[in-house]
Protein backbone atom coordinates (compact mmCIF):
# COMPACT_ATOMS: atom_id res chain seq x y z
CA UNK A 1 0.00 0.00 0.00
CA UNK A 2 2.09 2.75 -1.29
CA UNK A 3 -0.53 5.46 0.00
CA UNK A 4 0.73 4.89 4.00
CA UNK A 5 4.01 6.38 2.29
CA UNK A 6 2.16 8.84 0.42
CA UNK A 7 0.67 10.01 3.88
CA UNK A 8 3.39 10.22 5.68
CA UNK A 9 5.25 12.23 3.12
CA UNK A 10 2.13 14.90 3.31
CA UNK A 11 2.21 14.80 6.83
CA UNK A 12 5.88 15.29 7.06
CA UNK A 13 5.33 18.59 4.64
CA UNK A 14 2.35 19.99 6.71
CA UNK A 15 4.27 19.47 10.15
CA UNK A 16 7.62 21.34 8.80
CA UNK A 17 5.34 23.75 7.53
CA UNK A 18 3.25 24.72 10.32
CA UNK A 19 6.15 24.66 12.73
CA UNK A 20 8.12 27.10 10.56
CA UNK A 21 4.81 29.07 10.90
CA UNK A 22 3.65 29.02 14.31
CA UNK A 23 1.31 26.36 13.80
CA UNK A 24 0.55 24.03 16.71
CA UNK A 25 -2.80 22.04 15.74
CA UNK A 26 -3.45 21.39 12.05
CA UNK A 27 -7.63 21.74 11.28
CA UNK A 28 -7.87 20.51 7.92
CA UNK A 29 -6.07 19.35 5.03
CA UNK A 30 -7.06 19.10 1.19
CA UNK A 31 -5.03 16.53 -1.44
CA UNK A 32 -6.01 16.55 -4.86
CA UNK A 33 -5.34 12.94 -6.60
CA UNK A 34 -5.93 12.48 -10.35
CA UNK A 35 -7.72 8.88 -11.00
CA UNK A 36 -4.55 8.47 -13.46
CA UNK A 37 -2.13 8.26 -10.39
CA UNK A 38 -4.03 5.13 -9.01
CA UNK A 39 -3.23 6.23 -5.63
CA UNK A 40 -6.41 5.08 -3.73
CA UNK A 41 -8.60 8.02 -2.06
CA UNK A 42 -10.02 5.39 0.57
CA UNK A 43 -6.35 3.85 1.09
CA UNK A 44 -5.25 7.64 1.61
CA UNK A 45 -8.33 8.40 4.10
CA UNK A 46 -7.34 4.92 6.06
CA UNK A 47 -3.98 5.88 6.13
CA UNK A 48 -4.74 9.68 7.39
CA UNK A 49 -6.82 7.94 10.20
CA UNK A 50 -3.55 5.72 11.02
CA UNK A 51 -0.66 8.25 11.23
CA UNK A 52 -2.73 11.51 12.32
CA UNK A 53 -2.82 10.35 15.96
CA UNK A 54 -0.42 12.82 17.60
CA UNK A 55 -1.46 16.38 19.44
CA UNK A 56 -0.83 18.20 16.17
CA UNK A 57 -3.23 16.03 13.62
CA UNK A 58 -5.44 14.95 16.00
CA UNK A 59 -8.55 16.80 15.01
CA UNK A 60 -7.92 17.10 10.90
CA UNK A 61 -10.30 16.68 8.81
CA UNK A 62 -9.03 15.37 5.33
CA UNK A 63 -10.32 15.99 2.44
CA UNK A 64 -9.68 15.01 -0.71
CA UNK A 65 -10.91 16.39 -4.48
CA UNK A 66 -10.26 13.16 -6.69
CA UNK A 67 -9.71 14.76 -10.72
CA UNK A 68 -11.20 12.65 -13.85
CA UNK A 69 -8.87 12.44 -16.77
CA UNK A 70 -9.40 14.67 -19.56
CA UNK A 71 -7.76 14.05 -22.83
CA UNK A 72 -7.24 16.53 -25.74
CA UNK A 73 -7.48 15.41 -29.45
CA UNK A 74 -4.96 16.85 -31.77
CA UNK A 75 -7.26 15.82 -34.45
CA UNK A 76 -10.15 17.70 -33.88
CA UNK A 77 -9.16 19.62 -30.64
CA UNK A 78 -11.95 18.82 -28.48
CA UNK A 79 -11.61 18.24 -24.86
CA UNK A 80 -13.56 15.20 -23.04
CA UNK A 81 -13.80 13.33 -20.21
CA UNK A 82 -11.93 9.97 -20.19
CA UNK A 83 -13.63 6.77 -18.73
CA UNK A 84 -11.03 4.32 -19.50
CA UNK A 85 -7.11 5.06 -18.19
CA UNK A 86 -6.13 2.48 -20.59
CA UNK A 87 -7.62 3.38 -23.97
CA UNK A 88 -6.92 6.87 -24.86
CA UNK A 89 -9.00 7.47 -27.76
CA UNK A 90 -11.34 11.04 -28.80
CA UNK A 91 -14.60 10.11 -27.93
CA UNK A 92 -15.57 12.56 -30.94
CA UNK A 93 -13.74 11.60 -33.82
CA UNK A 94 -12.16 8.43 -32.73
CA UNK A 95 -8.15 9.40 -33.23
CA UNK A 96 -5.61 8.04 -31.16
CA UNK A 97 -3.91 11.51 -31.37
CA UNK A 98 -4.62 12.51 -27.64
CA UNK A 99 -2.73 14.00 -24.82
CA UNK A 100 -3.93 13.91 -20.71
CA UNK A 101 -4.46 17.43 -19.74
CA UNK A 102 -6.14 16.65 -16.45
CA UNK A 103 -5.88 13.18 -14.21
CA UNK A 104 -2.06 13.17 -13.16
CA UNK A 105 -2.19 15.34 -10.22
CA UNK A 106 -1.09 14.75 -6.70
CA UNK A 107 -0.71 17.56 -4.56
CA UNK A 108 -1.50 19.03 -0.88
CA UNK A 109 -3.83 22.13 -2.18
CA UNK A 110 -3.75 23.93 1.66
CA UNK A 111 -4.07 23.09 4.74
CA UNK A 112 -5.80 25.13 8.09
CA UNK A 113 -4.52 25.35 11.24
CA UNK A 114 -4.52 27.17 14.56
CA UNK A 115 -1.72 29.07 16.19
CA UNK A 116 0.01 28.74 19.48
Amino acid sequence: MHELSIMQGVLDIVRDSAVQNGISRINKLKLVIGSLTMIMPDSLRFAFEVLSQDEMFREADLQIEEVPAFIRCHACNSETAQEDAYCFVCSGCGSNQVEVVKGREMYLDYYEGDCV
